[in-house]
């Protein structure tokens, strides 16, 4: 156990080098790298994979995973498109009916792996086959763009529109006292079941550090045009996240199922309903990035949400989530997401070649699960 801490401990060391570093390179390859401007595109790209990745956390705590994410993001996506620019419908009715769909398809395929005890591996490959023919015949191989103008504008606005630097600046507070009130519950409520509480010394400069990383996105973010909705979205999503798995007996569920399942079911966790509704909250977040990725695309083609699971996949394991479940953080998984989304804006700035793209995210990839393999070798 001292010898998985350490690791841990090491490798929460290196990851921010490893970030750092991939900013030093790619601002000496192109100043404008470190912009305020491609700094707020950064943190739109960031929004979307860490949007999806965090869902991806959620089914991969008890130790299940999701190819169809990518798919689902494409297809849902496009879903919304048809709706909204083909069918006339208004945006409102449009984007919810196409949440509840996701909602339901991701609780299918989650009844079929509890009931028929089947491989959520299988199961979800299934569903990234199935979705992305469904989704090239929703939008007939085309391209659907996503106007501008009227009703139709709340779609694009999802990554197009940007808080007022005032108001970044008057919801930072608001947000910082949440964070700490969060964190005094926390350890009010660990202090009376006699659980480990951490040291108050070190919950001040973890909060404080958190406090000043807040500002200074704030503040990159107002050199520009102001913070971007999408990051807001980023943020609810995340919070409530975390707020579930930390803060929730559902969250400890989650947990306990992925270190082990068959003792989680002897202590009278209700294992099937608990991973429906992980498959079902995934779902949603699916729904959530299939309208941000195609507002960002700014139309619904057939390459929308392309590889996006591996990518989610990936932001989990660097950031700390075992593919074996049982481990993994919100905030780990942010920062996976972080790393993912530099590589791919970097190497979008130096107008690299889309073939090094794909060999770069497939060697993050496997670093990812070698340094996950290592983990649980230690």
């Amino acid at each position: 156990m001292n010898r998985l801490r350490k690791t841990i401990s090491l490798r929460n060391l290196t990851m921010p080098l490893v970030l750092a570093v991939i900013w030093v390179s790619f601002s000496i390859a192109n100043h404008q790298f470190l912009s305020s401007r491609n700094l707020s595109m950064l943190m739109i790209e960031m929004a979307v994979t860490a949007t999806l990745a965090v869902g991806m956390l959620l089914v991969i705590l008890p130790g299940h995973i999701d190819l169809s994410a990518g798919s689902g993001v494409g297809m849902i996506g496009g879903i919304a498109s048809v709706l909204i620019f083909r069918l006339g419908w208004s945006a409102p009715p449009s984007l919810l009916a196409s949440f509840a769909l996701a909602v339901l398809l991701w609780a299918g395929m989650a009844t079929l792996i509890v009931q028929c005890r089947v491989q959520a591996f299988i199961i979800t490959l299934g569903g990234l086959l199935l979705f992305k023919g469904c989704f090239w015949l929703i939008i007939q191989s085309s391209t659907v763009p996503v106007a501008s103008g009227g009703e139709t504008n709340l779609y694009s606005l999802l990554t197009t529109y940007y808080f007022s630097p005032s108001v970044g600046l008057l919801c930072l507070p608001v947000i910082i006292a949440g964070m700490v009130l969060i964190k005094l519950r926390d350890r009010r409520i660990r202090s009376r079941a006699g659980l480990h509480v951490e040291d108050a010394e070190i919950s001040t400069l973890k909060m404080f550090i958190a406090a000043q990383v807040l500002f200074l996105v704030v503040l990159v973010c107002n050199q520009y045009r102001g913070v971007p909705l999408a990051f807001a979205i980023l943020c609810v999503v995340a919070l409530m996240v975390h707020v579930l798995v930390k803060h929730t007996p559902i969250g400890r569920y989650l947990y306990a199922i992925g270190g082990n399942e068959e003792a989680a079911l002897a202590c009278g966790v209700p294992v099937r309903q608990v991973v429906v509704l992980a498959f079902s909250l995934m779902g949603g977040i699916v729904a959530i990035t299939g309208f941000m990725q195609t507002a960002y695309a700014g139309a619904s083609t057939t390459t929308v949400g392309e590889l996006m699971e591996l990518d989610a996949i990936a932001a989990c394991v660097i950031g700390g989530a075992s593919l074996k479940g049982g481990r993994g953080t919100v905030l780990g998984t942010l920062f996976g997401a972080l790393v993912m989304a530099s590589l791919l804006n970097g190497m979008t700035l130096l107008a690299a070649a889309p073939a090094i793209k794909l060999i770069t995210r497939g060697l993050v990839l496997v670093l990812a699960v070698l340094i996950d393999v290592k983990l649980r070798e230690e």
